[in-house]
């Protein structure tokens, strides 16, 4: 056997396993644990909340303030009150256009000539007409007399196509030749003028309970035997205290049928 010198032993003994000559490495830093436990899920990253809808913008229509009458036809009533707050707007569907029969065009006091379906008649802005000169007694006019509700066409120049409907649930309290009462729960009391009666009565009846809402006719141009246009008048009467007693009067109409309107124009299919 063949024996090593020394020097050669010394060298051996420098070896690691790594290589002769060479300093053992240093082992790597221990690795942080996972934060995720034995046994328990890893955390699940919140959803991301889904983007907010854009409001979308209310629909508007061209409409002159209340008491802002056809010039020369009188002094309107100013008072914004809405009388009938809630109440459903008394046509069933939009577009219809609140102007006056007098002082429209086929009028008898018409701006020019042109007949009753003159394109005019049937577009925007809507008009006031509470208070225009009549001879009727109205205590909420600034002269004491005038008419006691609002005129609103229908969408077309044709009658008995456009459905006419209760503006609030009550009973049906009188029927006339071209008139019809409703008295609501509220205690108002509506008015409906012009519809077609023999219609109207094969539908309600004197003392009949009525749902905001129900068909109770249509327009026409119904007036006892007189001539008018096609159109639906429509007035309300509310409890108002002055002086401090208490009447059930005629009020300013076209406030609430501003107010209610707009909600017909935005409200979703089915609602208004």
């Amino acid at each position: 056997m063949k024996h090593l010198a020394l020097p050669a032993l010394l060298l051996l003994a420098a070896c690691s396993p790594t290589g002769c000559g060479q300093t053992p490495s240093t082992p790597p830093p221990p690795q942080p644990a996972d934060p995720a436990q034995p046994g328990e899920p890893a955390p699940v990253p919140e959803p991301e909340a889904p983007p907010t809808p854009p409001v979308p913008e209310p629909v508007t229509w061209p409409h002159e303030p209340g008491g802002a009458l056809y010039p020369g036809s009188g002094s309107g009533a100013t008072d914004p009150t809405v009388w009938a707050p809630g109440m459903r707007f008394p046509m069933e569907a939009a577009p219809a256009f609140a102007n006056s029969q007098v002082y429209g065009y086929g009028g008898y006091q018409a701006p020019g000539p042109g007949g009753q379906c003159d394109s005019r008649n049937y577009d925007y802005p809507w008009r006031d007409n509470f208070c225009e000169t009549r001879s009727w007694t109205n205590g909420m006019c600034p002269s004491g007399k005038g008419h006691q509700g609002q005129d609103i066409r229908p969408a077309t120049c044709v009658k008995k196509v456009h459905w006419v409907v209760a503006a609030e649930s009550g009973t049906v309290t009188s029927i006339g030749s071209y008139t019809v009462f409703i008295q609501g729960a509220s205690g108002r009391i509506y008015r409906y003028l012009h519809m077609d009666m023999p219609g109207v009565r094969a539908l309600i009846h004197e003392g009949q309970a009525v749902t905001r809402g129900q068909h109770i006719g249509k327009v026409s141009a119904d007036f006892g035997g007189n001539a008018t246009t096609i159109h639906l008048h429509f007035e309300i009467k509310a409890p108002v205290t002055s002086g401090g007693s208490t009447a059930v009067i005629f009020v300013p109409v076209y406030s609430s049928l501003v107010d209610s309107y707009g909600r017909l124009l935005n409200a979703p299919p089915g609602d208004a």
